[in-house]
């Protein structure tokens, strides 16, 4: 493999993962962003309470992540063999991170949306 293309790196994630349930992560990563940017707009501000919790699950999301690359590629810690595979496995950990950030911080303010503040009932 001489050149990183991007069709290169979707037949890397389909051999890994297989084509049914990588384009399944694809789709639902796409619906969450949606709803995170649904909520963005919706409420005009970022709610720093959730933001909060949004993070502290954080570890959570990047300990998941990796484990489930780590199940997929039927390989362990002790497989891995060079610096990439350390980057490759914090790359992982990132985006598992983030990604349950902005799940948590869409799902809670879907739940509790933001309450009208210039209402004094």
């Amino acid at each position: 493999m001489k050149e990183l293309t991007f069709g290169t790196l979707i037949a890397v994630f389909e051999e890994i993962f297989g084509r049914g349930l990588f384009w399944v992560m694809v789709a639902v990563a796409a619906v969450i962003t949606l709803g995170y940017l649904y909520v963005l707009i919706r409420d005009r501000e970022v709610s720093w309470k959730k933001f909060l919790w949004a993070q502290i699950s954080m570890p959570f999301g990047a300990i998941a992540s990796v484990w489930f690359v780590q199940m997929m590629t039927n390989s362990g810690f002790r497989d891995i063999g060079g610096p990439i595979d350390v980057i490759v496995l914090l790359m992982v950990a990132v985006a598992g991170a983030v990604g349950i950030a902005i799940l948590t911080y869409t799902v809670e303010s879907l739940i509790w949306p933001k309450r009208d503040e210039t209402r004094h009932g």
